[in-house]
C-alpha cells in the first residue's frame, strides 16, 4: 500500500504566502498619503485604461496591486456589496471598515482553502466629512490580514524601501500638491522622476459634496507635479 505524501499545514501556509508575495512583488507599487484636503493615492501605472484606483462608494476608494484580474474581481464585489447595503439600509451604513472586513474574510478564505492564493494587496480608503473626523486607510494583505494605517501606506513592489523613503519626508499638514510630488518621487526610487504619463493619481477630497472621489489627470496633474 502506497503511503500518501504528507506536507505539514505550516509548510503549506508558508508556501502559499511565499507564492503570493513573489507575485505581488513583481508588480508596480502604490502609495496613499493623507493631506490637508483629504487623501491622495498615487500609483505607477502607464496604462490609460486599466485602473488600479477606483471609487467604491460616496467617500470610499479602492486600490489594488498585484494580479489585475484578481483585484478587479474584488473591486466589483465591493461595489455590489456597498450598493446593496446602501439600498437596503442607509448610505451612512456603508463604511470603509465594513468593506475592509468583508475583503479580509474573502481573502482569508481563499488563502486557507483554495489551492492558489490571490496575488494581491488592496487598500480601502475613506475620507472624513470634516477635518475633525479622521480619515481611514485599511491595507488588506493577500491572506486577509488587515492593517489600519495612519498618515500613509504602501502597497506592493518594494514596499519597505518606499515606506522608509516616505517616513523620512512625510509630515502631517502637507497640502495635496506636496503629497502627490512625494508619492511620485518615492515611486521612482533611484530612477528619474516619473512623468505624469507614468502615473495614476486619484484623490478623496473632503470639500467635494457627496462623492469625494476624483481622478486627477491631464493639466491638473501636471500642475500638481510642478514644483
Amino acid at each position: 500500500m502506497t503511503m500518501p505524501f504528507y506536507v505539514s499545514p505550516e509548510q503549506v501556509m508558508k508556501d502559499r504566502a511565499d507564492y503570493a508575495r513573489k507575485g505581488i512583488a513583481r508588480g508596480k507599487s502604490l502609495v496613499a498619503l493623507e493631506c490637508r484636503e483629504g487623501i491622495a493615492i498615487v500609483a505607477e501605472n502607464p496604462s490609460r485604461t486599466l485602473y488600479k484606483i477606483s471609487e467604491i462608494y460616496d467617500r470610499i476608494a479602492f486600490a489594488g496591486v498585484g494580479k489585475y484580474n484578481e483585484f478587479q474581481m474584488l473591486k466589483i464585489g465591493g461595489v455590489r456589496l456597498a450598493d446593496l447595503k446602501g439600498f437596503q439600509y442607509s448610505r451612512d451604513d456603508v463604511t470603509a471598515s465594513s468593506l475592509a472586513n468583508a475583503y479580509a474574510q474573502t481573502l482569508g478564505q481563499v488563502f486557507t482553502h483554495e489551492m492558489k492564493p490571490y496575488e494581491v494587496e488592496i487598500l480601502v480608503a475613506s475620507v472624513g466629512a470634516t477635518p475633525e473626523e479622521p480619515n481611514q486607510l485599511f491595507h488588506i494583505l493577500y491572506d486577509g490580514y488587515v492593517v489600519d494605517e495612519e498618515g500613509f501606506t504602501v502597497l506592493g513592489g518594494q514596499s519597505e524601501t518606499i515606506s522608509d523613503a516616505i517616513r523620512a519626508e512625510f509630515q502631517e499638514g502637507l497640502d495635496l500638491g506636496a503629497v502627490v510630488r512625494l508619492g511620485a518621487r518615492v515611486l521612482a526610487g533611484e530612477r528619474d522622476a516619473l512623468p505624469a504619463s507614468q502615473l495614476e493619481v486619484a484623490t478623496l477630497l473632503r470639500s467635494r459634496p457627496a462623492r469625494a472621489f476624483h481622478r486627477v489627470r491631464g493639466e491638473e496633474l501636471d500642475a500638481l507635479l510642478a514644483v
